[in-house]
């Protein structure tokens, strides 16, 4: 296992930029997530862990050791694409033999490595067979036993999960994170997709434009994102937001929105929002109170009912903005229909609408 250690790391294409002075500690058996939109840089800045890309700048450290400069195969380390990159003619056996066949280990070396492995992840009644007589979620798996064979220090995940279904998603997310918890590597796993980041993640690295905008434990992320951009890409619906003025009237201190909306902010409020100033709320969908029959609240006419079984999502119009409240009861509002939304003080966050980030 290792430390990997990134120090100002950035990539250079010709003039053009795509990485900026990355800089990330990841802790020996760690388990950490870089997630982004695509074109972000995150699966650059694996690629460069990797040595498949070169490092324009920067310290690289795996293990203690300064690694810019080694090759792939010098680094200990184990990648998994998200295309299996299976060859097809080998059955799964050999294709898991593969590597161990190049670096010419003798087979009594690592055969009892690769039925381990194959035990590990439900392979060993597939041995024997072609990878075309495999499913999508089996041929991932035997991708990640030719990782696991090899015994390396770090593994990477480079998207690894894109070309499943929704249904073998769900299950591959669980073997991933069961794979992590028997053998406690340290792993690098890119994703687009904020719900494998939550779920599987020690950490999360949140990247934007080549550049980390916040790190730490899921639901710290999720409960106090750092800026508008991290409070809207983690969560599904995502954050609900308004932009709105600081206002003291009758109902105190309160945001007022373009549309007419007054909402009562809390007063802690006062220490880093004054009067007058421009500023953006946030309000997650599962944190709105509905109650049709009340008179206060914020006003929303339902424009659109989306049911999904365990929760049904209601969309209409606050501040201008389209906003998503969920709520688990079944419910048997209509479109067309006015509600009043509780907006709970304990779940609301102020954004500097300038510069995105957090207040307070």
């Amino acid at each position: 296992m290792a430390a990997v250690q990134l120090s100002g790391i950035f990539k250079r294409y010709g003039d053009t930029q795509v990485v900026h002075g990355v800089d990330l500690h990841i802790d020996d058996g760690e388990f950490v997530v870089l997630v982004g939109p695509s074109g972000c840089g995150k699966s650059t800045l694996m690629r460069m862990v990797a040595g498949l890309e070169e490092i324009s700048g920067g310290d690289l450290m795996i293990g203690g050791t300064r690694a810019n400069a080694l090759a792939p195969q010098e680094r200990n380390i184990s990648m998994v694409f998200q295309s299996y990159a299976l060859y097809p003619h080998l059955s799964v056996y050999e294709n898991i033999a593969f590597g161990p066949r190049i670096r010419k280990e003798s087979e009594k070396d690592f055969k009892p490595r690769i039925e381990k492995a194959a035990k590990m992840l439900n392979l060993g009644s597939y041995l024997d067979r072609l990878p075309r007589a495999l499913s999508g979620g089996q041929r991932q798996r035997v991708a990640m036993g030719r990782a696991v064979v090899r015994e390396p220090s770090l593994f990477l995940f480079d998207e690894p999960l894109s070309n499943l279904d929704a249904k073998l998603r769900v299950q591959m997310r669980t073997e991933i994170k069961a794979l992590h918890q028997r053998l406690k590597n340290t792993i690098i796993y890119v994703t687009h997709d904020q719900i494998e980041a939550m779920t599987m993640a020690d950490r999360i690295v949140v990247m934007n434009a080549g550049r980390i905008e916040q790190v730490g434990r899921p639901l710290e992320l999720y409960d106090r994102p750092a800026n508008l951009f991290v409070a809207s890409f983690l969560g599904s619906p995502s954050m609900n937001f308004a932009e709105g003025e600081i206002v003291q009237g009758d109902l105190g201190f309160a945001l007022a929105l373009s549309d007419g909306h007054v909402i009562p902010l809390p007063e802690a409020a006062r220490a880093y929002a004054a009067p007058g100033a421009r500023v953006t709320l946030g309000i997650r969908p599962e944190h709105i109170e509905t109650d049709t029959t009340a008179h206060t609240g914020v006003a929303m006419e339902v424009e659109v009912v989306e049911p999904t079984g365990a929760e049904t999502h209601l969309y209409g119009q606050i501040g201008g903005s389209t906003w998503c409240v969920t709520t688990r009861q079944r419910s048997k509002i209509e479109p067309g229909q006015r509600i009043a939304l509780g907006l709970p003080a304990g779940h609301l966050h102020l954004f500097d609408t300038e510069s995105g980030a957090r207040l307070g």
